[in-house]
């Protein structure tokens, strides 16, 4: 079989190239943004205000959503004649702003800490959430990439997008004793 060779465009193929990539950048912009991804830090030594000593936390930052508005303002009003007949067209410009619709936000969300998430811990885990259809990969008791996309994908509906596992969904799946407060049983 011969080597092939690169052959440049001729002007209708470079126009089209050129075509085909401006309209790639041409993009009407979404109605809504969100801006940055969701970080999560899970945090040892210190919580937010008030923790208790010894507890382990995690935060999650959620996204700003940002609106994006697009008006046409009238310029120049158009003329009609006595006769109804246009004699001069409106001109219009375009005016794009946005504006925060939503502020970004910090959660702080109590999570095991290191010591309790042995391989038992992280098994019982991988065995819940594979129960719940979240998780698809083999037991084997290691808090991977596959483990925490399964922890953020069961927390997701529940109002957190984060690989750490929150307290609250530990015991939610039976992994984790409930405290309850005095004069609640």
């Amino acid at each position: 079989m011969p080597p092939r060779s690169r052959v440049a465009p001729g002007p209708v193929g470079s126009a089209l190239l050129l075509t085909l990539w401006l309209a790639g950048c041409v993009a009407s912009p979404p109605e809504v943004t969100r801006v940055a991804e969701p970080d999560t830090i899970l945090t040892h030594e210190n919580g937010p205000p008030g923790a208790r000593e010894g507890s382990c936390w995690g935060r999650d930052r959620t996204p700003a959503v940002i609106e994006t508005v697009t008006e046409q303002i009238v310029v120049a009003p158009g003329v009609t004649g006595p006769d109804g007949q246009v004699q001069q067209q409106p001109v219009y410009q375009t005016e794009t702003r946005q504006r925060i619709v939503e502020e970004r936000r910090e959660i702080w969300f109590e999570t095991p800490c290191v010591a309790a998430l042995t391989p038992e811990f992280v098994s019982s885990l991988q065995r819940a959430l594979s129960a719940r259809r979240a998780y698809a990969g083999p037991i084997n008791g290691v808090l991977d990439q596959p483990t925490r996309a399964a922890i953020r994908a069961y927390q997701r509906p529940l109002g957190l997008n984060s690989g750490v596992l929150a307290l609250s969904t530990a015991r939610e799946l039976g992994l984790a004793a409930h405290e309850f407060s005095e004069g609640r049983g």
